[in-house]
């Protein structure tokens, strides 16, 4: 595949123009230079490289990595310190079964009040209850 310019690059990484630029800003994609000639236009060319790098941002993204962790991971890329990358990764999976957890406890909760609000118990619903802001938390502790 030849050059992009960053429209054609952000349309093959399903993102924004912005999000490409922000991305720069953060240091994760390089600026290439301006081409210059005649038909080039002095507009800026990505390469296989650039893809390469963007495919990996959103891959580490999907996983939950942050940015500032996928710029380390990136950065350990170019020094192949796979200590460290395991390291980051390990760290990266007690966050998500964390995370996971606490989704399983808000999805039984839910689950819980989506059933009592099918009783036919008169009063208001159990689940608009939970939400309103005289109620907080209730969805954690609904039983």
């Amino acid at each position: 595949m030849g050059s992009v310019t960053i429209g054609g690059l952000a349309r093959e990484g399903g993102v924004g123009v912005e999000t490409i630029r922000f991305y720069q800003r953060r240091g994760l994609l390089a600026t290439p230079e301006k081409g210059g000639g005649q038909n080039a236009g002095y507009i800026r060319r990505y390469g296989q490289e650039d893809r390469r790098r963007l495919r990996f941002i959103r891959s580490a993204q999907a996983a939950g990595f942050t940015l500032e962790q996928i710029g380390e991971l990136l950065a350990l890329d170019a020094t192949q310190d796979r200590h460290r990358a395991r390291e980051l990764a390990k760290q990266q999976l007690i966050f998500l079964d964390d995370r996971i957890a606490e989704l399983n406890a808000v999805r039984d909760s839910l689950t819980r009040l989506a059933r009592r609000c099918g009783e036919n118990s008169p009063g208001p619903c159990p689940i608009i209850a939970a939400f309103d802001s005289d109620h907080a938390g209730a969805v954690a502790g609904a039983s």
